[in-house]
């Protein structure tokens, strides 16, 4: 049998092997799903190493050299292995297994901060930390140890301190984004191999700056895209207060108030991620104010339902035709909202309480 083409060429239809073709497809096609299945399946839900601010997967926590974030991320390390609160006023819930590779460290700076964080309470057990590894080993050295926790226990952290330390230099060929696109995936991927546990990676910010935190992050745009989660730590040299701020592909998008006192302890400046959120909202509206509309500002912050300027200015000790103006400036100049008539309130979305989970134990062995 042959099939005759307008080249006069012909084609033996009976040597047609479409054996090949089938497996390249199976091949190709491997892991295809309809919405069918996908409408059938239970997922575990979303778990947050701290809730709210750190999910589980690879995040990136980027900010100044010297800005308090080794302090930060040891204090959220200690409080998840004893099951404590993180920030001052962040429960995490049960206590997790933690690796905090300490690489700019050493053992006794590593006690005399644990110390100084912890008071008179005792290191956790389940704290443990590395200060040197192997050249070329991070992803590996990582693999092993959530490969082991996890076998134990569930939803292990893992702490990078710093990304510089272990930054490999581009391959031939390689562009800068693409080695850091490179090195953020292959972080990414490791973590994701362990459903539940976080991979935090201590970074530096870039110099220049941008009304997008995210832009922030030292380097290409690479690290960033591959990241589940990026948290920027900002604090003015010198000052006390900082903000935390928060984005992801899970974790809602927010600004949260810390403060540090004595140098070293990172605390909530509120009792909970919404008060901290409203008090980084206040901060904002009032950065550059005088001292009555930066009081102002704050009394709004304190009415999510809107205030108009009698309820202000009996607040506040004016008139309410003087409190009216006041409204006016700070609505024109984009520090509060007008939302209806004579009614105004902060510009910031209210901020949801996310709990933690703990769902069942995934059955993970030990990854070659």
């Amino acid at each position: 049998m042959t099939l005759t083409h307008q080249h006069n060429a012909s084609v033996d239809v009976d040597q047609y092997d479409p054996e090949p073709v089938r497996d390249e497809a199976r091949n190709l096609l491997d892991g295809l799903r309809d919405g069918a299945w996908l409408d059938q399946q239970t997922f575990p839900p979303l778990r947050y190493a701290v809730p709210g601010v750190l999910p589980e997967g690879f995040a990136l926590l980027v900010g100044p050299p010297k800005a308090g974030k080794s302090w930060m991320v040891l204090d959220l390390a200690l409080a998840v292995a004893a099951g404590g609160r993180a920030l001052g006023n962040i429960a995490v819930g049960a206590a997790r297994p933690v690796l905090y590779l300490a690489l700019e460290d050493g053992h006794r700076r590593m006690q005399a901060r644990c110390r100084e964080l912890l008071g008179a309470e005792p290191i956790p057990a389940r704290f443990e930390y590395l200060t040197r590894i192997q050249p070329g080993r991070v992803v590996d050295t990582v693999r092993t140890w959530l490969a082991l926790r996890t076998e134990q226990d569930t939803a292990p952290v893992v702490i990078l301190d710093t990304l510089g330390k272990v930054m490999p230099p581009a391959v031939g060929g390689e562009s800068a984004y693409q080695r850091d696109y490179r090195v953020g995936s292959g972080l990414k991927r490791v973590v994701d191999d362990f459903p539940g546990a976080s991979l935090v990676v201590i970074h530096h910010d870039r110099k220049a700056t941008s009304d997008d935190f995210v832009e922030s992050v030292s380097g290409t745009n690479g690290l960033a895209g591959a990241a589940d989660t990026v948290i920027v730590l900002v604090r003015p040299r010198g000052e006390s207060g900082g903000t935390l701020k928060v984005t992801g592909r899970d974790v809602t998008e927010a600004d949260y108030a810390l403060t540090m006192a004595g140098g070293t302890t990172w605390r909530l400046d509120g009792a909970n991620l919404d008060a901290a959120a409203a008090t980084a909202d206040t901060r904002k509206a009032s950065d550059g104010l005088g001292d009555r509309s930066t009081e102002i500002v704050r009394v709004i912050g304190q009415h999510p339902d809107g205030i108009g300027p009698t309820k202000l200015g009996a607040l506040i000790g004016v008139e309410a035709k003087h409190a009216g103006e006041y409204l006016r400036r700070l609505a024109d100049a984009g520090r509060v909202v007008k939302t209806g008539r004579g009614v105004y309130r902060s510009p910031r979305t209210p901020v949801e309480t996310v709990e933690s989970v703990e769902p069942d134990p995934p059955k993970l062995g030990v990854v070659s």
